[in-house]
């Protein structure tokens, strides 16, 4: 088993930047994939980045160029740093967590991870 907690959420103006951290605890070493996910307000969760165990890195249409998802297999962290924050960016940010190896595709189907942490709200406003 492995136990996801994010921290870093908050309220922020537009144009503003926020790091989110998510911190792995458990069966950490069999961890493959780590990604971020989020989910606004009567909408369905979306996919935001994800990041395999060795670096590389993949991110939805939406917020390539703005977000960088990065990872510390030392210290079981992943993080999110956002930039040029927009309002329709508001939101529940997820962590999630996946063993199974992937030679394929990455990994941004719900899904396809079999953790997730109970979530950290965003908020950016106009």
């Amino acid at each position: 088993q492995v136990q996801l907690v994010e921290s870093g959420g908050g309220l922020v103006q537009a144009g503003g930047s926020l790091r989110l951290s998510c911190a792995a605890s458990g069966r950490t070493f069999r961890i493959y994939a780590m990604g971020w996910f989020r989910q606004a307000p009567g909408k369905e969760r979306e996919f935001v980045a994800t990041i395999r165990s060795a670096g590389s890195t993949y991110y939805s249409d939406s917020v390539k160029g703005r977000f960088t998802i990065s990872r510390d297999n030392a210290k079981n962290m992943v993080y999110l740093q956002m930039n040029s924050l927009k309002p329709e960016d508001t939101a529940i940010y997820y962590c999630t967590a996946d063993q199974r190896y992937s030679s394929g595709s990455y990994k941004y189907r719900a899904g396809e991870y079999d953790y997730w942490g109970q979530g950290t709200q965003v908020t950016v406003s106009s």
